[in-house]
C-alpha cells in the first residue's frame, strides 16, 4: 500500500501530512510533518511555529533550508547530525508520541497486513530528513505493536 497524501484511506490518512496531533517533548505538534520540517530550523521558538503547521504549509516552510549542506538538525535547542543514532532516536521517539493519536491508530490498524511503501519519498538519507525506508519500518514497527496490544 502506497502511503500518500492524495491517496484514499487509510493510506492518506498515515501521510506525514495528515493532521494527527501529537505531542512530544512538552511540544504540540498538528502533524508529523510540520514536526520533521520544524528540525530544519534552529530557534526552538520557530520550531514551536512550524509545528503547528500541517500539509504543504509544514512543507514549504522547510524547503528552502539547506540543512543537507551540513547534514545537521535541531531539536528544541540540540544538534543533531543526520547520520547519528542519536537522531534516529528522536524520529522514535517523534512516531511513538504519534502513535498515541487514535485517528493515526486506526488508519494504520486499517491497513492490515499491507506492505506499506512510499513511492515519493526520498531513499537517501543525506537528502531527506526522512527517507522511505525508517518512514515505512516505523509505520509497520508500530501497527504490529498496535495489533499485539488489540489481543
Amino acid at each position: 500500500m502506497d502511503i500518500g497524501s492524495s491517496n484514499g484511506y487509510p493510506s492518506g490518512a498515515l501521510s506525514n501530512f495528515a493532521p494527527h496531533p501529537f505531542v512530544i517533548d512538552g511540544i504540540e505538534c498538528n502533524s508529523m510533518e510540520g514536526f520533521l520540517q520544524s528540525l530544519k530550523f534552529k530557534d526552538p521558538e520557530i520550531q514551536k511555529e512550524i509545528c503547528k503547521l500541517v500539509g504543504r504549509a509544514a512543507k514549504f516552510k522547510g524547503k528552502k533550508k539547506k540543512w543537507w549542506q551540513t547534514q545537521t538538525l535541531y531539536w528544541q535547542g540540540e544538534e543533531f547530525d543526520r547520520d547519528s543514532v542519536e537522531y534516529q532516536d528522536l524520529l522514535d521517539r517523534a512516531y511513538e508520541a504519534l502513535s498515541k493519536n487514535i485517528g493515526f491508530q486506526k488508519a494504520l490498524l486499517a491497513t492490515g497486513d499491507a506492505v506499506l511503501t512510499h513511492n515519493i519519498g526520498r531513499s537517501k538519507e543525506s537528502e531527506t530528513v526522512l527517507t522511505r525506508r525508517e518512514f515505512c519500518s516505523r509505520l509497520t514497527k508500530i501497527r504490529e505493536r498496535l495489533k499485539n496490544e488489540e489481543k
